[in-house]
């Protein structure tokens, strides 16, 4: 019996850096059906009630990174990163929290002011060592895992602004959460999610980079990334990927199909004027109901619906 030769799969590691191109122009939709595209990489990211797929070409030969160094390609590899921090801390606020979990603002009086950035981050490492010692006194939380991320904001368009900080908190106690920082004034509001989970309030958190920004947030250890994370190499075919990302056939029906119990919300597709096919970024929600139930009309005010 004679052995089947194997077929090497080549795959771009950094596809996101390469496919940066969001018009669709002639050259890329000729690309879009290389004979060179073996195929397409589909992953799934799950993180709570939102799913994310990731759809990028794999190819027969290898493909190099064929991007040109200029003055530009700085400013376009720190867009990527601030993208990058961004998607990992909504990762986090979707898998991690849920509505009714409590999002806080703790700001300074005159006298309680820190002097640098150092301090103000000692503030709020004390502050949650507070939070675990009200715990473990309380006979019903004596076992209760605290999970929160919090940001340090003192900088505005790189110019410095009062310190204050944000967190994002599973604690139980929404009073308690609040009497507990005695530096000044403590702000909270309930977690309420739309149909990309907790995106706007993640991607607030770390609105402000720079140097001086450090990394900009700080997790709990017991915080996951995601609930799961799933690869496939025979979701989608070359053909079909391409008329997905030339609008020939609707992506909705395609994803809700491949994806039992998610609804499709919202698709991206990149192009690359260095390597052939498109990188396709979709985001859905899980449906805990049907979606042609009907359900009574919640309303909000202006204070109650706001993350920030």
């Amino acid at each position: 019996m004679k052995n089947k030769q194997h077929k090497v799969k080549h795959v771009l590691a950094a596809y996101e850096e390469a496919f940066g191109e969001s018009e669709l122009t002639k050259m890329h939709e000729d690309s879009l059906m290389d004979r060179a595209i073996a195929g397409y990489r589909v992953k799934s990211i799950w993180c709570g009630p939102v799913l994310e797929v990731e759809a990028y070409p794999y190819w027969h030969i290898p493909q190099g990174k064929r991007v040109k160094r200029d003055k530009n390609s700085s400013k376009a590899q720190e867009r990527l990163n601030e993208k990058n921090r961004q998607k990992r801390v909504v990762r986090m606020l979707n898998t991690n929290f849920r509505p009714n979990d409590l999002y806080m603002t703790y700001t300074y009086t005159n006298k309680y002011v820190p002097k640098d950035y150092e301090q103000a981050k000692r503030d709020m490492v004390n502050l949650v060592r507070r939070m675990k010692h009200w715990l473990k006194k309380q006979e019903k939380y004596a076992d209760f895992e605290l999970k929160y991320i919090y940001t340090t904001e003192h900088t505005r368009n790189g110019e410095k602004v009062r310190v204050h900080h944000h967190m994002v908190t599973n604690f139980p106690n929404r009073e308690v959460a609040e009497e507990l920082w005695n530096r000044g004034m403590a702000h909270s509001k309930r977690l309420v999610e739309d149909d990309f989970g907790f995106k706007k309030l993640g991607e607030y958190l770390v609105k402000e980079k720079g140097s001086n920004t450090r990394k900009g947030y700080t997790p709990s250890r017991n915080l996951k990334q995601h609930s799961k994370v799933t690869v496939s190499d025979t979701k989608l075919t070359r053909r079909r990927a391409a008329k997905i990302a030339t609008e020939e056939i609707g992506a909705q029906e395609i994803f809700e199909k491949m994806y039992k119990n998610y609804q499709f919300k919202q698709m991206n597709v990149s192009f690359s004027d260095y390597v052939s096919g498109a990188y396709l970024y979709v985001q859905m929600k899980r449906i805990d109901t049907p979606i042609n139930r009907k359900r009574r009309k919640t309303t909000y005010d202006d204070e109650d619906n706001q993350h920030y």
